[in-house]
């Protein structure tokens, strides 16, 4: 199979050289693919929003074999387009429609290299899943904190490339604050390795920090340090009805005065989150027997033992019920029962994508600005697009929430589908011109990939522009690290 493309240039449009992939089968080790209906799956977005076309999908052995890809992709000025489990949900792994794109799948380096209990430290290759580096931690005793749904799937270089998010940012931080020291081939093809596992090492600028969220445009990264922490005696989760978001931060407030830094988690859901939920997964239980406007579910790991942990949080509540700031609130007292509760969680996203088309803002505010933010900008989309359902959810504990709209109930058929679709540029605008105003960020914890970029752009200032794009032409000068996504073409 050979590709070509067409690229503008100073003089006109100039013709690139057909490539043939068969060069590229003889310059690396690993698995070479090149039949278009395979490389469909690889060049089609998780949520099918971006399709895209491909030369091939290389799966190398090694790191020195994903260097040689690279290197060939350098040779031939043919894109590489980073993959990891394609689980990102703003099309920052798929390539472009110009066909003249490797995949550069990690799918094949899967290698826990080395686990240290004295250290705290865990060395994994970029390809292995986060649920492997969970269960690799807990059987040494210990605890890999950052948890995602997707976990079975995604990557730990994906996680690192999109600075990766999730429930337990409160208590533990992003990927960026779990990762010591990282693996990277540049866009050169060299090899650099910085897998250090240090928490202190002021010998020069911070180079695990420039690859880190930048989504696969300035190299690939190969293998990751990350920090490890002991395993928790007991977990307790446990979900509080609230009037309203201003309510949740009250109860954030109390939270955190009277269980420190053992609160792990602490999401707000919506009453039409659960309903969605409940409609579409029957096999889940409400908790209540009586609806509210809005729900907390937080999560503490204590140190001491589960009676200690339980015992502090029926403290909490009570003191929360007695100060009128949640409505009700209900304990887990089993892992069957916190399962659940976690659950009418974790099935929001799905339940929506059953439910139809939505509109979908991964954004983050100041947390104290919360209750305020959600409160005028529901206001003002509900003017703006009358029966619209707002969907919000999400990490209250950190200022991110999944700022969701579903058309209204009578207009939310497959029908209607390209009508409300047709307001997103609008949505968009509203909503990210309000998280502006509140000093706030458009992509939170998903990436900006295809999905955010040019938003992006409009919302950085110039000089923030200028300099990401002199990090990108100082890393990658012939531009053919994931091109399209991060930064728009100039």
């Amino acid at each position: 199979m050979n590709a070509g493309s067409t690229t503008g240039s100073a003089g006109g449009e100039q013709t690139l050289p057909p490539i043939d992939p068969d060069s590229l089968r003889d310059s690396f080790r690993g698995r070479l693919i090149t039949d278009p209906a395979d490389i469909e799956a690889f060049a089609t977005d998780w949520r099918r929003r971006y399709f895209g076309r491909a030369i091939a999908v290389a799966q190398p052995d090694t790191v020195e074999d994903v260097a040689a890809v690279v290197r060939w992709c350098a040779r031939n000025r043919v894109a590489v387009v980073p993959q990891g489990g394609n689980t990102g949900l703003s099309g920052g792994a798929t390539p472009d429609a110009s066909g003249r794109s490797v995949v550069l799948s990690l799918a094949r380096l899967t290698r826990v290299r080395a686990l240290d209990t004295i250290n705290n430290s865990i060395t994994v290759d970029a390809g292995v899943t986060l649920a492997q580096v969970h269960e690799a931690a807990h059987t040494a005793g210990r605890l890999y904190p950052l948890s995602l749904p997707s976990e079975g799937t995604c990557t730990i270089g994906g996680n690192l490339s999109t600075n990766a998010g999730g429930a337990a940012v409160l208590r533990y931080g992003n990927a960026r604050e779990l990762c010591l020291g990282l693996e990277v081939v540049t866009a050169e093809g060299e090899n650099w390795n910085g897998l250090r596992g240090l928490r202190k090492d002021n010998t020069g600028y911070d180079l695990r920090d420039l690859f880190i969220g930048a989504e696969g445009t300035l190299g690939v990264i190969t293998a990751a340090t990350l920090k490890l922490y002991p395993l928790p005696a007991a977990q307790i989760t446990a979900m509080a009805a609230v009037r309203d978001p201003h309510a949740a931060l009250r109860l954030l407030e109390l939270a955190q005065s009277m269980l420190g830094s053992t609160l792990t988690a602490f999401e707000l859901i919506s009453n039409l989150c659960i309903d969605l939920v409940l409609h579409h997964f029957p096999d889940q239980r409400h908790p209540f027997a009586q609806a509210a406007p809005y729900y907390v579910l937080l999560e503490t790991s204590d140190s001491e033992s589960e009676a200690h942990a339980g015992a502090q949080f029926e403290a909490l509540m009570e003191q929360a019920l007695d100060q009128e700031i949640v409505l009700d609130a209900v304990v887990a007292t089993s892992g069957t029962q916190s399962r659940s509760l976690w659950a009418l969680r974790e099935l929001v996203s799905e339940a929506q994508a059953l439910a139809g088309k939505n509109v979908k803002h991964d954004i983050s505010v100041p947390i104290s600005s919360i209750g305020t933010f959600v409160e005028q900008t529901n206001e003002a989309m509900q003017r703006a697009f009358p029966g619209i359902r707002m969907v919000v959810f999400g990490h209250l504990g950190d200022g991110n929430l999944h700022y969701n709209v579903s058309p209204p109930v009578d207009r939310s058929g497959p029908e209607h589908e390209d009508e409300f679709l047709a307001l997103q540029p609008a949505m968009n605008r509203l909503v990210h011109d309000a998280v502006i105003a509140f000093h706030g960020s458009i992509s939170a914890e998903h990436g900006l990939g295809q999905l955010r970029r040019d938003e992006n752009a409009r919302y950085k200032s110039d000089v923030e522009m200028a300099l990401m794009r002199r990090i990108k032409q100082a890393l990658d000068p012939l531009g053919i690290m994931n091109p399209g996504k991060y930064l728009p073409p100039q």
